[in-house]
């Protein structure tokens, strides 16, 4: 009886999973963007350089007296790519290429650079709708300008629970589970110390509250991020020929099919445009709402913490996501049969032997453990949202739990509950942004006339 519901469970959760992966719920993702573009006057090319001088640029200046909140713009903006920039990176990457082909990559640069202004409108919404309580802890993220900005409770109440149980899934379990494969493949360490090992170092900055997350997430991810793309560098200037090639074949293939080759199937241009789009969406979660949780932290106004989003896409998506396709590419391992993380492998393996698959494995590690991080205080904030500030702590030990279960179990079906839970979020912000886009655009505004 129960391995009946159990077999119920999951064939309605592929059924639902299909529908919120699927054209038409992806083109309301991108749709959003390309509205929120459009409405912003296409700020997020018209004002790059502008938004680099009020973000990144700022730390070269002298700062000006801070505004409300816990940690700095650079400490929320490295917790919110924190989450993002990870395994998507490295092996969604790399599985929309083997079931896309190249021309995957210019449909994942596309859903990016309409996803800046979708980034832009999360980071200042969630600034503009905190709370800010008596004792000067902070609280933001969706489901406050949901509910404030729209005044739509029960919206709001649906986005924090699927947010709040996500975290549990692709923000838990499948990054230890990822983080335990590669050590055991790579330095044969048993999953069941990996979990242990996981579970203290989570732990030990998650404990602490947003202000010890920020601060973790301040020093490893930008390391990590300068580390892997680096690597990339160097492979791409020792196939410096290829790399002309490499990008034609990107723009070429998003028209017209790529041919089967070697271990390589071939695709057609409509798998271009599925894979590419889902992968885009998948590296830098553009829509889902959840980053809105870690830049409503931020001391900063709401317009120039929306500047940091529109950079947490670039390099996400636009810089680290680029330069995996450009290594599998170049190195030729496309056409070898491998997918996935492995493909990514193969290909840094190819192009510097001896270190180059330990770059890999590395990477995935730290990516794995920062998105553990940041999902953990993602997941507290939903459940403090539903629950009060009494659940936190009990939400702080289940989640180090989960680390461990993640760990050394199977997670084939948790991948894909998680993945509809992820999809489900995207729905209750999409129609707040929509609805908001007036009071983004109201912000904008004010920042061009505040810091020019």
């Amino acid at each position: 009886m129960l391995g009946s519901f159990v077999a119920f469970l999951l064939q309605a959760n592929d059924w639902l999973n299909a529908l919120v992966w699927g054209p038409p719920f992806m083109l309301l993702l991108v749709g959003t963007g390309l509205f929120l573009t459009i409405r912003l006057g296409f700020f997020q090319f018209t004002h790059l350089g502008f938004a680099w001088r009020n973000s990144f640029g700022s730390l070269l200046r002298r700062q000006t007296a801070p505004e409300a909140g816990a940690i700095t713009p650079l400490q929320a903006v490295a917790s919110a790519m924190a989450g993002t920039v990870g395994v998507g990176n490295i092996a969604g990457v790399a599985t929309a290429m083997t079931l896309g082909g190249p021309g995957a990559i210019f449909w994942m640069w596309m859903v990016a650079l309409v996803g800046m202004a979708t980034k832009f409108a999360e980071a200042t919404l969630g600034v503009r709708y905190r709370q800010i309580e008596p004792d000067g802890e902070v609280a933001g993220g969706a489901f406050y300008y949901i509910e404030h900005g729209l005044g739509w409770k029960p919206l709001a109440v649906i986005y924090a629970a699927l947010a709040g149980f996500a975290s549990f899934g692709i923000g838990n379990m499948v990054q230890a589970n990822t983080m335990a494969h590669a050590l055991e493949t790579g330095f044969g360490l048993p999953a069941m110390l990996t979990g242990v090992i996981a579970l203290v170092l989570v732990g030990a900055v998650t404990l602490g509250g947003i202000k010890r997350i920020g601060a973790a997430a301040e020093r490893i991810v930008p390391t990590m991020a300068i580390a892997y793309i680096a690597a990339a560098v160097i492979v791409l200037v020792l196939h410096a020929n290829a790399v002309p090639g490499a990008l034609a074949a990107i723009v070429r293939h998003a028209f017209e099919p790529a041919a089967a080759a070697g271990g390589f199937a071939g695709a057609t241009v409509l798998a271009a445009l599925r894979y590419g789009v889902a992968r885009g969406i998948f590296s830098n979660e553009a829509g889902l709402g959840s980053a809105s949780i870690a830049h409503a932290q931020a001391r900063n106004t709401p317009g120039g913490q929306g500047l940091w989003g529109i950079w947490e896409v670039v390099i996400d998506t636009l810089v680290i996501g680029t330069m995996t396709a450009l290594v599998i590419l170049v190195t030729g391992v496309l056409e070898s049969g491998a997918t996935g993380a492995e493909l990514a492998s193969r290909a840094y393996a190819t192009a510097l032997p001896g270190i180059g698959g330990l770059i890999v494995l590395l990477s995935l590690v730290l990516f794995s453990y920062t998105t553990m991080l940041t999902w953990g205080f993602y997941g507290e904030q939903s459940f403090r949202y539903l629950f009060g500030r009494r659940a936190v702590l009990p939400y702080r030990i289940v989640f180090l739990g989960f680390i461990y279960v993640g760990a050394v179990g199977g997670l084939a079906a948790v991948w894909d509950f998680a993945d509809t839970l992820n999809g489900l979020m995207a729905a209750p912000n999409l129609i707040a942004l929509i609805a908001l886009s007036g009071v983004v655009l109201r912000e904008k505004a004010a920042l061009l006339v505040t810091r020019r």
